[in-house]
């Protein structure tokens, strides 16, 4: 076992396999099961807990009101947009790592090389990752993430799930989303703590910062206009960008394709 590992508990990686084992199961049911009584409330195939997540979501947006959009807006109202731009290169400069190995595991060679040439010359030529020089050498970034690769081997997605603090996700998400953090190697790895606390403070004010102007693009049923984005982004990401036949679209919402969700 590796030694970050051993500086990590490892219970919660095996709560967030056992929950996401328990969606997944829950869904397959609910494909197969008999039709539903004359009478009965409809469920929705693709969000069929949206009751509990609308929930969640309010939840969420509470906090997100009340604490981490009055700290994004004040650091965003005070933090110079180059000193902004520098943190939000950092961060994204750190996830090349993760990008590589989920790159390497989905057999794509090229974006490895590309993940791997990112990290090399913006944490050499760009001052630690504060400057994306990278970009500048036509190595666009190509982010890939676990539940990517669970997608690429082709392990379905399962229903929509609202996460309490951590927001959109789906049993395949989220699984990936434990793996990235706590099995797959990682920069922050070599991060002591309390250090890594401050940093994963900052990163995540400097993202709800990032996103504040995203707000505008809300309209109607701000959960299901989250909902949307957030599924059409991760199809979108699954297939590498590959124009697809929607399977989240829907008559109540625009088509959404938001970078940061």
């Amino acid at each position: 076992m590796r030694e970050f590992l051993s500086r990590r508990p490892l219970n919660p990686l095996v709560m967030t396999l056992v929950l996401a084992l328990a969606c997944t199961g829950p869904a397959l049911a609910q494909n197969m099961q008999e039709p539903a009584p004359e009478g009965s409330v409809p469920v929705n195939p693709k969000d069929p807990w949206e009751n509990w997540n609308r929930k969640v979501f309010t939840f969420n947006e509470t906090i997100d009101r009340w604490f981490l959009k009055p700290v994004a807006q004040a650091y965003r109202t005070f933090t110079p947009r180059l000193v902004d731009r520098g943190i939000t290169n950092f961060f994204n400069n750190l996830t090349e790592l993760r990008n590589f190995t989920n790159s390497v595991l989905q057999l794509k060679g090229e974006s490895a090389v590309v993940a791997l040439g990112r990290f090399t010359y913006n944490t050499t030529f760009g001052l630690g990752g504060l400057i994306d020089v990278a970009t500048a050498f036509d190595l666009p970034e190509r982010p890939e993430d676990f539940g990517q690769t669970l997608g690429y081997w082709g392990s379905g997605s399962g229903p929509y799930l609202m996460l309490p603090f951590l927001g959109p996700s789906t049993p395949r998400h989220f699984t990936g989303f434990a793996v990235d953090g706590f099995v797959l190697p990682s920069a922050w790895d070599a991060v002591d703590s309390p250090e890594v606390y401050y940093a994963r403070a900052l990163q995540i004010v400097d993202r709800r910062a990032d996103l504040i102007p995203a707000e505008s693009f809300i309209s109607g049923d701000s959960y299901i206009f989250v909902r949307n984005a957030f599924l059409q982004r991760r199809e979108f990401l699954i297939n590498d960008g590959k124009v697809v036949n929607d399977p989240f679209a829907s008559d109540d919402d625009e088509d959404l394709m938001l970078e940061d969700f």
